[in-house]
This record gives C-alpha cells, structure tokens and sequence, in this order.
C-alpha cells in the first residue's frame, strides 16, 4: 500500500470539519425525498479532524514523485514498475544519509542516474511531519 502510485489514492483522508447527515434530504440538496411511510428523522453526525495543510503538502508531493519516477523509468504510471518510497517511513528516518539509502535501494532497478532525483525528494520533505491517524472528538 505504500507503492508511489498508490499512495495517490491510499491513505488519504477526506477533508476536515464536520459532515452532517439528513436522511431523506437528496444529493442536490433539493429537501427531503417523498416517502410512503413516515419515518422520524433523525441527524446523525460525524466529527473528524485533519490537517489541511499537511494533506494538500503530501498530495503535492506524490503527485511530483510519480511524475518524476514516470521520467526516471521512461513510461505512463501504469505501465512503472512496483517501486515502493514510503514518505511516512522516510520521515521516521533520523539521518539524511540513512533516507538516500533508503530511497537508492527502492530505485535499484532504475537504468537512469537518481541521485537528482534523491537530492530534491530529500529537500521536499525536509520538515514535513509523519502523518498521523485523525482525531475523533467525542460527543
């Protein structure tokens, strides 16, 4: 799950606030559906809290690194071969040169030179912060 291509989809929450549901209220907001029997209504709702910021940083980030990874390997996305950079555990790593390492043996398969691409990958994410599971508030 911590391929560079699906990260892009994975572990990426929706966004902040609250998120109210009416039921029997349609998708465009156009008041509640007719029903037959009546039902009471009841609201429920569910309060989850993100970091905005943080999210749209990452999201920026890997949609770079897939872009970068599809000129290193010289194909579309689909086509790249299964190349596993984990931002979170690259941000657990104390050392920069641990993180190269880390970064050069996940593009060992790669016939083009990476250190470029190491080098700027490193400086993104320099003061970035791991990602960590929302915080539900409790009601």
């Amino acid at each position: 799950m911590s391929t560079a291509s699906a990260e892009t989809t994975a572990q990426l929450p929706p966004a902040a606030g609250r998120v109210f549901f009416q039921p029997g209220v349609g998708c465009a907001g156009s008041g509640p559906m007719q029903r037959d029997d009546p039902v009471p209504k009841k609201q429920g709702k569910v309060t989850v809290k993100y970091d905005r910021k943080e999210l749209r940083k990452r999201l920026i980030l890997e949609e770079w690194i897939i872009e970068q990874l599809s000129e290193l390997y010289d194909c579309e996305e689909e086509e790249m071969p299964e190349v596993e950079i984990d931002i979170d555990d690259l941000l657990e790593v104390n050392s920069e040169d641990e993180r190269a390492i880390k970064l050069q043996e996940s593009l060992s398969d790669c016939y083009k030179p990476t250190d470029d691409f190491v080098r700027e990958l490193l400086g993104r994410i320099r003061g970035m912060r791991k990602l960590s599971a929302p915080q539900k508030k409790s009601f």
